[in-house]
């Protein structure tokens, strides 16, 4: 194939609009990259509540220039906190003041989805170089002689030096290079927001706290600098087990989280109901790059919640691969290449800390114990747990 140095004036497509998307388009628009983002829904919008962005996100989003943006709107919290969800009692807890942001150099930010997608859109639309399209599905993408040809449900085709599928769990690129499918957790999710004032159970509003137990957890935290009260409940289903259809529903939500202490129960009349998330991932994949078609964000490495990197390590992606396409602006192979090998071993290593970390909440019996002793022995001045995910890295992000 005769594309690796493809005219360097062509655009570069990403089908996708969520958070990796649009942090990768607002990286390579603000670098001069000519980009076309293709999103398939009719508008720019994400599905969801809270978000938490560790400092290795919000350095790029520094660098990216909507850090100030994002301090209008997030919540800067002082600690996150592990507690014992059947008792109430306390773990262990991480302080995130200003000996934190001295040594991983940004803070730690929880803030709504939809306003960190709406400042990452805002910042796209101020670039000239970036057409931001809706209602463009992606039916087939190919690679030729002169770079990348994708065609949309509508009959639209666009012509690009690379494509980067930024198309989520469910990606259509990612069939390109693995027949493999999302595995289901059998843990479901369900999370909204309430009017601060109207939380009936809140923890301190500095905090991001998070209720451990067997098979469940709970989390609370303030959204919109402490307007909104952000909760999260998560249980392994008895009902997926049994292969039953509507299987985590409302019904077993109350009946999991029946056994919790009266902080969680007291909040749970307020929890979000309409909507439930069953939670995937995906196995690590050694490629990611077929030509000059490549994957980011949850195409590419979808993950479990429990380390809280989902749009982290995105926006990780977004940065990693905009650095490559400035280091070889006229070879599209080389630059897809540096940006795989750089970010493979790295969101393989948080994918598999994410299930063990999972299965560390979740424990019960003898481990449960052992876990609780463990926890509540911790310095809270240890990061070592930490150091390798939050620590500043070379621009490409190499994994250890």
């Amino acid at each position: 194939m005769e594309n690796g140095n493809s005219r360097s004036k062509d655009p570069i497509l990403i089908a996708g609009g969520g958070i990796g998307g649009l942090a990768t388009a607002l990286m390579l628009s603000r670098s001069g990259h000519e980009v076309i983002v293709l999103e398939k829904a009719a508008q720019f919008a994400e599905i969801g509540a809270g978000l938490q962005l560790a400092p290795n996100a919000t350095r790029v989003l520094t660098l990216l220039g909507v850090i100030d943006k994002i301090r209008e709107v997030g919540v800067f919290p002082k600690k996150l906190r592990l507690k014992k969800a059947l008792t109430d009692e306390n773990l262990t807890h991480l302080d995130l003041g200003d000996g934190f942001i001295q040594r991983y150099g940004a803070p730690y930010v929880v803030m709504h989805r939809n306003d960190l997608l709406r400042i990452l859109l805002e910042g796209c639309q101020e670039q000239p170089a970036a057409q931001l399209l809706t209602s463009k599905e992606i039916r087939t993408v190919d690679n030729d002689a002169q770079g990348v040809v994708a065609t949309c449900a509508d009959g639209t085709t666009y012509r690009g030096k690379a494509f980067i599928g930024a198309d989520g769990l469910w990606s259509t690129t990612r069939k390109l290079l693995s027949d493999d499918v999302p595995v289901n957790s059998g843990y479901v999710s369900y999370r909204g927001t309430v009017p601060t004032e109207s939380a009936a159970s809140h923890a301190p509003l500095d905090e991001v706290v998070a209720w451990i137990g067997p098979g469940l957890h709970y989390v609370q935290y303030p959204l919109r600098s402490g307007n909104l009260y952000n909760q999260v409940a998560v249980f392994k289903s008895d009902q997926y087990l049994k292969g039953m259809e509507n299987w985590g529903n409302s019904e077993e939500l109350e009946e999991k989280l029946s056994v919790t202490c009266e902080h969680i129960r007291k909040a749970m009349p307020l929890l979000g109901r309409d909507h439930r998330w069953p939670m995937y991932d995906r196995e690590p994949i050694d490629r990611w790059t077929l030509g000059n078609i490549t994957l980011l964000g949850d195409a590419a490495h979808p993950m479990l919640q429990y380390l809280a990197q989902g749009a982290c390590q995105a926006i990780e992606d977004a940065f990693a691969i905009g650095t490559a396409f400035n280091l070889e602006p006229g070879n599209v192979n080389k630059a897809l290449t540096m940006y795989e090998q750089a970010r493979i071993p790295r969101t393989a290593r948080v994918q598999r800390n994410a299930r063990l970390w999972g299965d560390m909440w979740h424990i019960d019996g003898a481990g449960r114990i052992m876990r609780d002793e463990l926890f509540s022995k911790r310095d809270p001045d240890d990061h070592s747990h930490i150091e390798w995910l939050y620590g500043k890295r070379d621009p490409l992000f190499v994994g250890d």
